[in-house]
């Protein structure tokens, strides 16, 4: 299983962190995207951050092509400038999207404080089931950022499924979902690259040893 990543698309309304501009596509790259993936039953397309574009941009196209994707918003910035809100929420949930939860605030969870993850792990998933009318239990971590204590956590929240930035594939059902973000620089090549199921074999022995290290250390 192939999991993408998108976090924003074409023009935005917010000013964006330090970096973030390295994981935003312009609309021809994301439809790009699309029309590759489209009728595969390998690839699943997520969205992190909560973005605007995501009901904007993404929604119109992925319906137009039949692919429905699950959506990790930020409960703490939901209706914020740029970001979606609780109508957008509904959109979504309308033309056949999941909803799931990329905490709070867009913390590292490695480096939270006790207050804080109640935030991240608790206060995130009521506001959210809430907006939704159904028990949100799926996360993406932000920055990718995870250790053993972390995975301890979500598992006590009852998480049911994780999904991670560590690239590579990942089998279907497993807890732990593997996941490649989207970039400001993506290409033809670089979409054919990230499809192809014969992945060298020393790059998935390194992705895989890369969650290894994640996993166990804290």
């Amino acid at each position: 299983m192939c999991n993408i990543t998108v976090h924003g698309i074409g023009a935005t309304d917010r000013e964006l962190d330090p970096g973030e501009h390295l994981t935003w596509v312009s609309v021809a790259q994301f439809e790009q995207v699309l029309d590759a993936v489209s009728g595969r039953s390998d690839v699943r397309i997520t969205f992190d951050d909560g973005n605007a574009s995501d009901v904007k941009v993404a929604l119109p196209r992925l319906v137009e092509r039949g692919i429905t994707a699950e959506f990790f918003l930020l409960a703490g910035e939901l209706g914020k400038l740029g970001r979606v809100d609780d109508t957008g929420v509904r959109e979504l949930l309308d033309a056949g999207m999941s909803i799931g939860s990329h905490g709070w605030a867009h913390r590292d969870w490695r480096r939270i404080d006790d207050a804080q993850a109640h935030e991240e792990f608790e206060d995130a998933h009521e506001r959210l089931s809430a907006v939704t009318g159904s028990s949100v239990s799926r996360v993406a971590i932000p920055f990718g950022s995870y250790d053993r204590h972390v995975l301890r956590r979500l598992r006590d929240a009852g998480v049911t499924r994780v999904y991670t930035s560590d690239g590579g594939r990942a089998r279907p059902e497993a807890w732990l979902q593997a996941r490649t973000s989207l970039r400001h620089d993506i290409d033809a090549d670089w979409i054919y690259r990230l499809l192809d199921p014969h992945t060298p074999l020393v790059l998935s022995a390194r992705n895989s040893a890369a969650r290894a290290v994640k996993r166990w250390r804290g």
